[in-house]
């Protein structure tokens, strides 16, 4: 795509190119507002899009065109975040954000590309764990926002207020709000050592059948998603309770024949990878304390696997 919106009147200057560093940020913001890395990219595109459709005098005058493109991107996501209970009311089954591949751990499937997947842009820290995103996508648009902005990019409340159309004051108590969510979900969580303990358990008694031995592994109130998005078999409901997981696993797992699962990570934290031969089928990221899984998130859709190499 032509980032500069095939404006032959205000083409890139040289003196544009510094602002082009901006993209992995901006990438960065837009993937933790959206959770989609399809719609994160053509947020940052369109916000290029709009950078170089202005005439050079006006761009000029921009003292600061990074935060200028922070402030579209961030309005882009917002009137995405707004339209997304629409569009997931005519999503097939779950939604689940899109998983991020930890690229070192798939050196193989960028060989020969000349392409850079977006998924490179992408910081793999706490604020892209799957569990952090699903707590977001809990919020309202604005408190996403609000929240993700200022605790996350530190921008002034002043700023952000700006970008939302809020008062700072109202901004400062959605991102408190947002704040409060986020450390609430993440109380109990377990330290990465354990976290890769649990889930390299958990894989072996998978692949082994073991009911019991998952049943131990899992909270008694472990909730089990799927996101197939009507492209690839999933439950179109969750289930729950550490027995009925622990036994659909199981029958997952024999309908399949062989099971071939890798220890992967999962937006920043282990998680699994079920592949048959080179085609990803499922990844899976875990939400556990220091002795159970609590929750599976289990992504199917194939849309949501393109930088898996799947």
């Amino acid at each position: 795509m032509d980032i500069t919106g095939g404006n032959e009147d205000a083409p890139a200057r040289p003196e544009d190119e510094p602002l082009m560093s901006q993209r992995r940020s901006l990438a960065n913001l837009a993937y933790r507002l959206l959770g989609s890395l399809t719609e994160a990219e053509d947020a940052v595109q369109e916000a290029y899009a709009r950078w170089f459709a202005q005439p050079v005098e006006r761009r000029a005058a921009v003292a600061n065109p990074g935060a200028w493109l922070t402030t579209v991107v961030s309005r882009i996501c917002m009137d995405q975040l707004r339209s997304a209970r629409m569009r997931r009311e005519r999503y097939v089954g779950e939604w689940i954000p899109e998983p991020l591949p930890a690229r070192a751990e798939w050196s193989a499937l960028s060989h020969g590309s000349t392409t850079r997947d977006p998924a490179d842009h992408i910081t793999l820290d706490e604020s892209v764990e799957m569990a952090f995103l699903v707590v977001l996508d809990s919020m309202t648009p604005a408190e996403r926002v609000a929240f993700m902005l200022h605790d996350v990019f530190r921008v002034p409340f002043k700023e952000v207020a700006e970008i939302v159309g809020r008062t700072p004051g109202a901004c400062r108590e959605l991102a408190s709000s947002g704040r409060r969510r986020v450390a609430a979900a993440r109380a109990h969580g377990a330290q990465a050592r354990r976290r890769s303990a649990i889930v390299g358990e958990f894989r072996q008694a998978w692949q082994a059948k073991d009911v019991d031995a998952l049943v131990r592994l899992l909270d008694p109130s472990v909730v089990a998603i799927a996101d197939g998005g009507g492209r690839a078999m999933a439950s179109p409901v969750p289930v729950q309770g550490h027995l009925r997981v622990a036994e659909f696993l199981v029958h997952l797992a024999t309908l399949a024949g062989r099971l071939d699962l890798l220890e992967r990570t999962v937006n920043g934290q282990p998680g699994l990878v079920a592949v048959n031969g080179s085609q990803v089928l499922t990844v899976y990221a875990f939400d556990t304390d220091e002795s159970h899984i609590r929750r599976i998130w289990a992504i199917r859709n194939p849309d949501k696997l393109r930088s898996w190499g799947s």
